[in-house]
């Protein structure tokens, strides 16, 4: 007790040795006059050669005290006053480029504005903290927040510690540093809550990350500033290329010039009346920086923009980089506009275009583009199928999805539909926005809750297998926990693409949802315990047992049965053992080879087989794909799995999958079906999951009579799996600064993208092939802008290609083994990058300078193992 009232004793000592001060305190009848400077500039990340755009505001500042509170020397209100305002270039600028060249501050700013911005305004300082700020609501918005940021640049606290502060920032959790004489503040900025929210994509892979510090030095002489130094900065970079990047910097500098006889202390018992016998329009309009809106002078409406674009969205354009590119810049002119202006561009564009501003409308994600969308189509209308289904792809691929357009989908799945193929894609796609929602904390808003029991109670609710498909698909792309105890039960089906969805479904969830009653129903599936399945299914269990982190005795069980299946299927799970101790797992490679070699001591022949390689790999973004193909014993596709992935930063993105399906075919070729497959139905179809989204499943054909009459019109076309425009990445947010200006940032990458896939038979040659093409252009745009009305700077970074990657796969099977040989190419494809920085004012001039650079990535064929290369040579020299 007796050390505790030492310890407090000491520390009163030493608050009275300083003065007792908790903030800088002014002096009565003495006017203190300082100079301050704030400035902007935006740059690409690394800065350039030529200097950054941006301008600076110079001006002097006096400073006097209004009146102080008789009993706390800490609580104070302070008068500042502009004057002399000078508006210059942050860096240097030749005349030519000189946007500024022979301007003043009132050819600038406007006579009205810069009377406003040097009229006097008060500061309520409590203990250094800005308490309020007095300034008149009648002046723009954009004058307030400099003032504003001149006042938060006076809040300061003398003592070391970490305190909740207000200023034109936000609410804030700053941090103080104080030693002899000096204090620094570091704003902790991820912490400030301000009004202006923006969005981002849900994808951490395509997403955009930001580093911002906020670090203000003070130095202080006879208890007030002497100096104060801020400076902040915010970097901007693409996840999955990171020198897409752009950089804004704000400085502000206050320095005390020296002191004059000011005016006396005004009597007064509180501030309120204090301000209102200065001046009665003054009023305390908040610390917090206001919302600036941005007025666009001669900018082009929705529809002439429309008519500028529309060329490029032909679909002769779609595989050429100029069509993101416009529809980017049409997306964002389209979340400006009315729903009418809207409705306007739709009703215009031409049958061939169309489909293309439908992704583009909906892609936006306003509630005009929503409402123009929703009166524009007609569901009830089987012919519009193909517009119906972009709007609900795109809807898939929201980058940042609300709860109302959740609730438009459950609006239309419970009224009339006319096509059937779009009432299961609704459907799907409510799943995938869930999903999406649910990532963002909104599980439990009522719309979500209503198609989680919709989705969950659906395979349940109907004997129709299309419909029960329909509702798993949901659940796959919902991934809800409570899905899990679903798909378990449909793994063991005796449908047997109830079983496949339900597998490849469990795949996708986190390791650590697959309980151990998960794990025993999927090993009873590939081990056959209670009846036999389809080699797919069986191969699909194999995948999830593989990804489940698996114990030494299911991959020594696992390992035990190669052998004892199918021959194909032998082949395959040793293909796909080999491939996971090759590439997959590497940390777990010891593991797997230790039980791998006392079992595997024969060779197995067969042509079905699993490989895994790198597409590209860098700093930023690891991109890998797999190449899983299944035969029937008869040499006849069964199953061929293409899949892509990118990784960042430990994050993972599923960035494509084509699986095609066949089965029922061996009476083509007068051939005896595997085990368990001899009362299957002849069909073929193909399924795509595109950016962690399952689409709607394409069939090829579906029974023998459909099976003969396609066989006879077959001519090896690729059928259309997916075509249109993807919005992948779509960030925006204000960046507000602590001098009181706004930086606004928008990036986003525009997908034109095309996947088809065919199957071709010929009975007479005895071979069969099936193709994936993939075609897409892809282009991605960074804006850091900072528009204060009478001067904008801005910075825009981008890159653009233009690839394609081809996988096929040919089979001969006159002779048994019979030869395979699958091919993956990547064809030369152009990437360029582009830098562009602009300044511009009220007048008209401008200025804007641009930098390229251009290269061709060589094009190539992804390696795969070294059987495959040697079945090539056989199936390529083959004389006939």
């Amino acid at each position: 007790m007796l050390t505790l009232a030492v310890l407090l004793l000491c520390a009163a000592s030493s608050v009275s040795a300083s003065g007792g001060a908790a903030g800088p305190r002014l002096n009565n009848n003495q006017l203190y006059k300082f100079s301050y400077t704030t400035e902007v500039l935006v740059d690409r990340a690394k800065g350039s050669k030529e200097g950054s755009a941006g301008y600076r505001i110079s001006s002097d500042v006096n400073v006097n005290l209004v009146w102080r509170d008789p009993s706390s020397k800490d609580n104070q209100l302070i008068q500042l006053a502009i004057s002399n305002v000078r508006i210059d270039h942050a860096t240097h600028r030749s005349e030519k480029k000189n946007v500024l060249h022979g301007s003043t501050a009132e050819s600038v700013l406007g006579k009205t504005k810069l009377a406003a911005l040097t009229k006097p305004f008060l500061l309520h300082l409590k203990n250094g903290k800005a308490k309020a700020f007095y300034s008149y609501w009648a002046e723009p918005a954009t004058i307030k927040n400099l003032k504003r940021g001149l006042a938060s640049l006076l809040q300061v606290q003398l003592n070391t510690g970490k305190v909740i502060e207000n200023d034109v920032s936000g609410r804030c959790t700053v941090e103080y540093k104080a030693v002899k004489g000096q204090v620094t503040r570091t704003k902790i900025l991820e912490t400030c809550k301000t009004a202006e929210t923006g969005f981002t994509t849900h994808s951490q892979v395509l997403g955009v990350s930001r580093k911002s510090s906020s670090v203000t030095t003070f130095t202080l002489e006879d208890g007030f500033i002497h100096s104060a130094v801020a400076e902040e900065t915010h970097s901007l970079a693409v996840n999955a290329r990171r020198s897409a990047a752009a950089t804004v910097v704000s400085r502000q500098t206050f320095t005390f010039v020296g002191t004059e006889a000011g005016p006396l202390e005004a009597a007064g018992k509180d501030v309120a009346g204090v301000v209102k016998s200065i001046d009665a329009k003054l009023a305390a309009v908040g610390i917090v920086a206001e919302k600036v809106k941005s007025q666009c002078k001669g900018c082009p409406s929705l529809f002439e923009h429309w008519q500028t674009q529309q060329k490029q969205l032909e679909p002769a354009s779609l595989s050429k980089a100029t069509a993101p590119r416009s529809f980017l810049a049409l997306l964002q002119s389209i979340r400006k506009a009315s729903k009418g202006e809207i409705l306007t561009v739709l009703k215009s564009a031409s049958k061939t275009s169309l489909p293309q501003v439908v992704d583009a409308v909906t892609s936006s994600q306003t509630d005009a583009s929503l409402d123009a969308m929703l009166e524009f189509l007609n569901f009830t209308d089987a012919k519009g199928l193909v517009l119906q289904e972009r709007f609900l792809y795109a809807c898939g691929f929201a980058s940042h999805p609300n709860e109302r357009m959740l609730q438009v989908l459950l609006d239309i799945s419970k009224g009339k539909i006319g096509s059937t193929d779009i009432k299961e894609s609704v459907v799907i796609i409510m799943g995938a926005l869930v999903h999406k929602l649910c990532q963002k904390g909104g599980c439990n808003l009522p719309t979500v809750v209503q198609v989680k029991k919709l989705i969950l109670d659906g395979p349940g609710s109907t004997q129709v297998e299309s419909e029960v498909q329909m509702y798993l698909l949901a659940l796959k792309n919902s991934l809800l926990p409570e899905a899990i105890p679903i798909f378990t039960k449909y793994a063991e089906s005796e449908v047997g693409a109830y079983s496949t969805i339900a597998l490849t479904a469990l795949q996708r969830y986190n390791v650590n949802l697959m309980t151990d009653a998960v794990k025993q129903t999927v090993n009873r599936v590939y081990h056959q315990n209670r009846r036999v399945y389809e080699k797919n299914v069986r191969a699909a269990a194999a995948d999830v047992i593989l990804s489940s982190n698996p114990s030494y005795m299911e991959v020594k069980n696992l390992l035990l049965s190669i052998g004892h299946l199918p021959h194909e299927m032998n082949k395959y799970m040793l293909s796909k053992i080999q491939d996971i101790l090759h590439f997959q797992m590497p940390a777990r490679s010891r593991f797997y080879r230790y039980i791998l070699l006392p079992f595997i001591v024969y060779y197995i022949f067969g042509s079905s087989s699993a490989f895994s390689g790198f597409m590209a790999q860098s700093a930023d973004v690891t991109s890998t794909y797999s190449l899983d193909i299944l035969y029937s014993g008869s040499g006849i596709m069964r199953r061929s799995n293409m899949n892509i992935y990118g990784a960042s930063k430990g994050a993972m993105l599923h960035g494509l999958q084509v699986a095609i399906e066949a089965q029922g075919l061996e009476s083509l070729i007068a051939a005896t079906p595997d085990e368990g497959e001899g009362d299957l139905e002849s069909f073929a179809g193909m399924s795509a999951l595109l950016f962690d989204v399952q689409l709607r499943p394409v069939t090829f054909f579906k029974g023998y009579s459909d099976l003969m009459s396609k066989m006879f019109s077959m001519t090896g076309d690729p059928i259309n799996v997916v075509k249109g425009l993807i919005l992948l990445t779509d960030h925006s947010e204000v960046i507000q600064l602590q001098s009181g200006l706004k930086a606004s940032a928008e990036f986003q990458a525009g997908l034109a993208i095309d996947i088809s896939g065919g199957m071709e038979i010929s009975l007479w040659y005895r071979e069969s092939k099936t193709s994936v093409n993939n075609r897409g252009a892809l282009v991605l745009t960074g804006n850091v802008t900072v528009d204060m009305d009478f001067m904008r700077a801005g910075v825009e970074v981008s890159f653009e290609m233009e690839a394609s990657l081809d996988f096929i796969t040919t089979v001969q099977f006159s002779n048994y083994p019979f030869l395979v040989c699958m091919q993956m190419d990547k064809t030369t494809f152009p990437f360029s990058e582009y830098l562009t920085k602009y300044e511009s004012v009220p007048s008209g001039k401008s200025a804007v300078s641009h930098k390229s650079r251009k290269q061709l990535v060589p094009g190539s064929e992804f390696p795969l193992h070294q059987e495959n290369s040697n079945m090539c040579k056989k199936v390529f020299d083959s004389s006939w």
